[in-house]
């Protein structure tokens, strides 16, 4: 029998550009400025699952999910106003590094302004962590004995943590911004706050009411994504594309007030 030569596999096809990919390029060959501005909106709503993965892989560590998955979700709406397609090796690996950077620079930000023994931070952020993972299961606000049994540890400790807790602030949407200390690496940001602060409120007043009630809810006064659904009467799904959507749009008119 005559073997006969095998034919060399053929080339995998190029993959062309994600559809993400093809929505940035239409933007930015866009001259309408409101036209872009649709492409970018949906080439975000496309890329929400990418966000929200990111997001996920830092629960666990003291920091509520919902802030985690706003946090990366605002990382994503900077990675496409930043990203300039045809450079580098597509959205998603810039993308990615830009998130995940925006959630490291959340968890920097919060910083004890009382510094507790070893021991007691632990504690206090476990308690953070599973406080909300037990009012989800529970329904209704745990209170001392069932955080105590949950950590299994005694009623006096988790008093104690809760104490310890007030020491552990985060920054406000509207926090003073002479709130923390601030280092030489913070000048930057702290120069760049300062000048987009004006813009900021002038933004804020631009909300609807039940716009502006979200933001307060979940800026001033912490609520969860689930708590503001009940108090406005919406699902917790429908509040996170709301909040999603507050974000785009502010995120747009800071960026339009900046380049005015």
């Amino acid at each position: 029998m005559v073997a006969v030569p095998l034919s060399p596999p053929a080339p995998a096809p190029e993959q062309g550009p994600s559809p993400v990919e093809q929505l940035l390029d239409k933007a930015q060959a866009c001259s309408n400025t409101a036209a872009a501005q649709r492409l970018r909106d949906e080439a975000i709503c496309l890329s929400l699952d990418l966000a929200d993965s990111l997001a996920h892989r830092y629960t666990g560590r003291g920091v509520d999910t919902d802030d985690l998955v706003q946090v990366a979700r605002l990382g994503l709406v900077k990675a496409v106003a930043r990203y300039r397609p045809g450079l580098g090796h597509g959205f998603a690996a810039f993308a990615v590094p830009t998130i995940t950077g925006e959630i490291k620079k959340h968890f920097r930000d919060r910083s004890w302004a009382v510094r507790p023994p070893r021991g007691m931070q632990e504690l206090t952020q476990r308690l953070l962590a599973e406080e909300e993972q037990l009012r989800h299961e529970l329904g209704h606000e745990p209170d001392e004995n069932e955080l105590a049994a949950r950590l299994e540890v005694a009623v006096s400790d988790i008093r104690t943590a809760r104490n310890a807790a007030t020491a552990y602030r985060t920054m406000s949407l509207d926090a003073p911004i002479g709130g923390r200390p601030v280092d030489v690496a913070d000048e930057r940001d702290l120069i760049a706050d300062l000048a987009t602060r004006d813009a900021l409120h002038r933004a804020l007043r631009t909300l609807t009411p039940r716009e502006a009630t979200i933001v307060r809810l979940r800026f001033v006064e912490e609520c969860t994504q689930s708590e503001i659904g009940q108090e406005i009467g919406v699902s917790q799904m429908q509040v996170s594309r709301l909040l999603t959507s507050i974000l785009v749009r502010l995120r747009s008119d800071l960026e339009t007030a900046s380049a005015a």
